[in-house]
């Protein structure tokens, strides 16, 4: 559980959302506050039933028509760099900031104030010591202050790409949806 971040705070943010005419993140907009709304911990990275929050952080390139990618060690899969919320994790998007930090190195633009850009509910796989479960993602637009990018462990592969390489990295249409909100 986050010891910064309350649950009614990021209840406010989520309702906030404007999801327009884009339903599934409506939908993920009205699961999310109702884990927000019922579970004791929608933090802790250990709840697996309903889910748990976790951030994610859309980079826009600093000066050019592009959004940062990595390949997930463990999904196999082209993905926006996000996590779990940790216990010292002041907001939400300095959560997403902090993970996309440590997946790609990315430097965020301390200028940029980020939005949220996407809600996205999606399963995760079982690991011997989880179980199937869902994240409750809340996806965060920053701008880079730079364009350097290094892998990491989780990172395996870390690349900018424009809207004509999306479908070669095979994206979800919620991180598309939300790459056109935020842009």
């Amino acid at each position: 559980m986050s010891g910064l971040i309350t649950a009614p705070q990021a209840l406010e943010t989520v309702e906030a959302f404007d999801a327009g005419t884009d339903d599934l993140a409506r939908k993920s907009q009205e699961l999310t506050a109702g884990l927000l709304r019922l579970t004791p911990h929608p933090f802790a990275r250990k709840q697996f039933n309903p889910g748990h929050v976790t951030c994610t952080a859309l980079v826009l390139h600093p000066s050019r028509p592009a959004v940062l990618f990595m390949h997930h060690h463990r999904l196999h899969r082209w993905l926006l760099p996000g996590g779990h919320v940790e216990p010292e994790d002041a907001t939400l998007p300095s959560a997403a900031a902090r993970e996309a930090l440590e997946e790609t190195s990315v430097i965020l633009d301390p200028a940029f104030a980020s939005v949220l850009a996407g809600i996205d509910v999606h399963g995760i796989p079982p690991k011997p010591d989880e179980p199937f479960h869902l994240h409750h993602d809340l996806i965060w637009c920053f701008r880079a202050a730079s364009d350097v990018i290094a892998v990491s462990e989780e990172a395996p592969s870390v690349r900018w790409a424009a809207d004509t390489e999306w479908d070669e990295l095979g994206l979800a249409d919620s991180i598309r949806r939300s790459i056109g909100r935020s842009c």
